[in-house]
């Protein structure tokens, strides 16, 4: 066979003397028979055409005469899939029959006290009702003098009596006597104004023979008359008894005419009754 030089810039297969492909590759400058050129040309033939029927998977069953081959293994788990659409609603069931009552249940704890309600509207005025007793609050109260132009000269221990009432509407001072007698308990004011004159004066505020009060005024041979004034609180209970009462003998210049007078007055403050106001 005559051999001819080609150049090549692929990879090609060769064969020796006896005709059996030996080697690979060529490049510029190698030297290749001609009969094994044209088996170069039958083999790349070959070679397209099964690469074809491999990569459409077309190769004739003909052609696979081995026996199968062993079952590959399971493949992997694939991803989960999109969630389905809800189906469509059902129809509506049949009432059912009532049930039986319950039992009561338990009392709960008592809640947070709520926010306080705005204020309502004015009620109707109400019906006017019916007329009480008028009731009066209690009263005591009296006042007396010395008759005019008198001078009285009294011993010790003597209630001096101021016979000339100005007020006694209760009656609770005895002219007869000069005492004052209680009959609402509470608390009462007495005063005494004298008018000395002649002599000097020093008298005693008496409440049930106990001295509640001393007075005592000097007379230093004046040629007009002098005063001796003075007052006192005292507690009294129903039965008590008050008055003005002479401490020394010599001293007894009580006096009373039409331009002076000697006074002894007394009256209730405030009664011990819880309602003060039902003594009529």
């Amino acid at each position: 066979m005559v051999g001819r030089t080609y150049a090549w810039s692929l990879s090609l297969l060769t064969t020796d003397v006896n005709g059996i492909l030996t080697t690979t590759a060529s490049l510029h400058g190698c030297t290749i028979w001609f009969p094994t050129l044209l088996l170069l040309y039958l083999l790349c033939g070959l070679h397209v055409n099964l690469s074809d029927l491999l990569g459409d998977n077309k190769i004739p069953p003909s052609l696979c005469t081995g026996q199968p081959g062993i079952p590959g293994s399971p493949g992997v788990h694939g991803n989960p899939g999109q969630p389905g659409r809800d189906g469509r609603d059902g129809r509506d069931a049949a009432p059912a029959d009532r049930g039986e009552k319950g039992e009561r249940g338990q009392e709960g704890e008592m809640g947070m006290r709520g926010i306080t309600g705005d204020r309502g509207d004015p009620g109707e005025k109400g019906q006017t009702g019916k007329e009480g007793e008028c009731a009066v609050a209690p009263k005591s109260a009296f006042s007396a003098k010395l008759p005019e132009s008198v001078t009285m000269p009294l011993a010790v221990g003597d209630a001096v009596r101021f016979s000339k009432v100005m007020l006694n509407e209760q009656g609770d001072y005895n002219i007869e006597t000069g005492r004052f007698t209680c009959k609402i308990p509470g608390v009462y004011y007495f005063a005494v104004h004298a008018t000395v004159y002649r002599a000097s004066l020093q008298f005693d505020l008496m409440k049930n023979g106990h001295t509640m009060a001393s007075y005592f005024q000097f007379y230093g041979n004046w040629p007009k008359p002098s005063s001796l004034s003075g007052g006192s609180l005292l507690h009294l209970a129903p039965g008590d008894q008050v008055w003005v009462q002479m401490a020394l003998g010599e001293y007894s210049g009580f006096y009373s005419s039409s331009k002076t007078d000697s006074t002894f007055t007394g009256f209730l403050v405030y009664s011990d009754w819880k309602n003060s106001a039902i003594f009529a």
